[in-house]
C-alpha cells in the first residue's frame, strides 16, 4: 500500500502545527520521521490515524483520496498505529488484548470463541517473528513483549501501514534490535512502516528513507547513504549540533549523599531494592545503569521520599534524611527530575507557568508572606521558557497541551533554576530530541563543576557512559559494580546489566 499525504496544515490556537506537509511512504518501505520536540510529528499521525482532522490537505491510499473520521475508519483502511503509552489492559491475557473490538464468536448467540483467537494469535506470532505467551497476563510481561502485543494487535486488523511512535524510547539495546529484526520482517512482507523517534542511529541503522520536521514544515527528504548523524541533527535543530559530551575532569569534594544497607518493597511488596550502598560526592557525576525494571525506580523513590524504605539509611549533607517529608527534602537543596513526567513531575491541569514554580510558589520573589504575585510567577516562567526553549504560545496554557519533550523540559527547567547542592534525575531526556538533549548535558556538567553532587538514573548506555564520572550497576535490586569512567565500557557495562558475573565483565572490557 502507497501512503501520500499532500499539503497537510493544521492550526491550534497561536500556533501552526503542521504547515502543508508532503509525504509519500511507498510499499515495503520503512520510513523515518524526525523532528524535535513540538515539530508536528504526532500531530501528522494523529491526523493519519483520524484522531484529528487536518484544516488544509489531503490523504492518498494507493492514489485514491480517503478521508477518516475516526481511527475505525483508519484502521478499516489498512492503517495500524503503535501509541508511545501502551493501549493494553494489564489484567487481560495477550489474546485477550489482541482480539479486544474485534472478537471472533462462535454460534447465533456469538459466544466468545478464545481458542480460535488463541490459534490465530499463535499463528500471526510465528508468521512476523513476534513469539509472545499468548495466554499470559500483560501485566506479567517485559516492556518488549507488550510492544509486541501492540503490534500484533494491528497485524491482528491486518494493518498495511504501521505507525510506530517512538517504539524504542523504554527499550533495553538488545530489546531494541530484537524491534528491528521486526521492522524488517513486516517490511519484507510488503508492509510500510512510520518509525517516529529522536534516535539518529536507530535512524540510520534501520530506514530507508528520511523525512525531517522542524517547526511543522518539512525541511528534507535523505537516506541513510546519503547523511550523517550529525547532518540530520543540524536538519532538525536548524543549527550545528554537538553530539559529544564534553567535561573536564571531575573534582570531587566531600560526600553529599550517602546510602548505607538500603532496602525498599515496590507496588507487589516485592523486595526491589535489596541492601544497596553508595555515595554521591560534591561535583561529581554518578550515573545508574540497568535494565529497566532493577529497582532503579524504587531507588530514587525512596532516596525522594515518595516510597519509604523497609530498612537502612538515606544521609543528606551528613544528616540523616530517611524519614523526611517530600517538603523537607526539597527544601533542603535537593532537586528531582522524575522518571514519570506526568504522575510526578506535573499536575497536567495547570498552567505551565504554575508547574514553572511548583516548589518554589510561597517564596520570594513568588510571594510575600500569603500574597502570591504573579507578575513575578510569569515574568520568570518566560524566562524559563525562552532560556529551556519550552515550544509554547502562552505560558499560561495548561502543561497538558505540550508535547511530551516540552513537559519534560518544564521539569528540568524548574530544577534546574533554583540552587541546590544535590541533583537527582531519573531517565532526564526521556523523549528529548538532539538538541535538547545536548542542552540538557552541558546544564548538568554544569550543575556538577559548580559543585553539585549529580545521581542519574538513565537507561540510555550511551548517556550513561558520556556524563558519568562513575558507573553504579543495578541488577536484580542490587548494585552489583562501581566503575570509573575510564574503567566503564560499553561492552563492560552491558555484561553487568544483563546480569554477567564480575569476571566476565572484567574480560568483555
Amino acid at each position: 500500500m502507497r501512503l501520500e499525504l499532500r499539503g497537510i496544515t493544521k492550526r491550534f490556537p497561536g500556533v501552526v502545527a503542521n504547515d502543508h506537509v508532503d509525504l509519500v511512504v511507498e510499499e515495503g518501505e520503512i520510513h523515518a520521521l524526525l523532528g524535535e520536540n513540538g515539530a508536528g510529528k504526532t500531530t501528522l499521525m494523529n491526523i493519519l490515524y483520524g484522531l484529528y482532522r487536518a484544516d488544509e490537505g489531503e490523504v492518498l491510499l494507493d492514489g485514491r483520496p480517503v478521508r477518516f473520521e475516526g481511527p475505525g475508519d483508519a484502521i478499516a483502511a489498512g492503517l495500524g498505529m503503535v501509541h508511545q503509552h501502551f493501549m493494553l489492559i494489564p489484567v487481560f491475557t495477550v489474546t485477550e488484548n489482541i482480539i479486544l473490538g474485534d472478537e471472533i464468536t462462535t454460534g447465533r448467540l456469538g459466544f466468545l470463541d478464545l481458542r480460535r483467537a488463541r490459534r490465530k494469535v499463535e499463528e500471526l506470532s510465528r508468521r512476523f517473528g513476534l513469539e509472545v505467551p499468548p495466554d499470559a497476563l500483560v501485566e506479567e510481561l517485559p516492556v518488549g513483549v507488550q510492544q509486541r502485543v501492540e503490534i500484533l494487535k494491528a497485524l491482528y486488523r491486518e494493518a498495511r501501514v504501521l505507525i510506530l511512535d517512538e517504539p524504542t524510547a523504554v527499550l533495553t539495546p538488545q530489546e531494541i534490535e530484537d524491534l528491528f529484526d521486526v521492522m524488517r520482517q513486516l517490511k519484507a512482507s510488503g508492509r510500510s512502516i512510520i518509525f517516529i523517534t529522536h534516535k539518529l542511529k536507530e535512524v540510520l541503522a534501520v530506514a530507508d528513507r528520511i523525512t525531517v520536521l522542524r517547526r511543522g514544515r518539512v525541511v528534507g527528504t535523505t537516506t541513510p547513504g546519503e547523511t550523517t548523524e550529525e547532518e540530520l541533527a543540524s536538519m532538525m535543530v536548524g543549527r550545528a549540533v554537538r553530539l559529544v559530551v564534553e567535561k573536564p575532569p571531575a573534582r570531587p569534594g566531600e560526600p553529599v549523599l550517602e546510602v548505607e544497607g538500603l532496602v525498599v518493597r515496590d507496588d507487589r511488596d516485592q523486595v526491589a531494592v535489596d541492601g544497596v550502598s553508595f555515595a554521591v560526592r560534591a561535583g561529581e557525576i554518578v550515573c545508574v545503569a540497568g535494565v529497566q525494571g532493577n529497582g532503579q525506580t524504587e531507588l530514587v523513590e525512596a532516596r525522594t521520599v515518595l516510597r519509604p524504605p523497609e530498612a537502612g539509611t538515606v544521609r543528606v549533607l551528613g544528616r540523616d534524611a530517611t524519614g523526611w517529608t517530600p517538603r523537607r527534602v526539597l527544601r533542603s537543596g535537593v532537586g528531582h527530575v522524575p522518571e514519570d513526567r506526568q504522575k510526578d513531575g506535573l499536575i497536567v491541569t495547570f498552567t505551565i507557568a504554575d508547574n514553572l514554580v511548583l516548589n518554589t510558589y510561597d517564596l520570594p520573589p513568588f510571594a510575600r508572606w500569603i500574597v502570591r504575585d504573579e507578575e513575578a510567577v510569569l515574568r520568570a516562567a518566560e524566562e524559563r521558557a525562552r532560556a529551556f526553549d519550552i515550544r509554547t504560545p502562552s505560558v499560561q496554557l495548561p502543561v497538558s497541551t505540550l508535547s511530551g519533550g516540552n513537559q519534560q523540559k518544564v521539569i528540568v527547567a524548574r530544577e534546574f533554576s533554583r540552587e541546590v547542592r544535590l541533583l537527582v534525575a531519573s531517565q532526564p531526556t526521556r523523549g528529548l530530541d538532539v538538541g535538547s538533549v545536548e542542552y540538557i548535558h552541558r546544564r548538568l556538567v554544569e550543575q556538577r563543576d559548580r559543585g553539585v553532587a549529580v545521581l542519574i538514573v538513565s537507561s540510555e548506555l550511551d548517556e550513561v557512559l558520556a556524563l558519568a564520572d562513575r558507573v553504579a550497576v543495578m541488577y536484580r535490586g542490587r548494585i552489583v559494580d562501581v566503575l570509573p569512567a575510564e574503567r566503564a565500557t560499553k561492552e563492560r557495562v552491558g555484561l553487568l546489566m544483563a546480569g554477567a558475573r564480575l569476571e566476565e565483565a572484567a574480560a568483555g572490557g
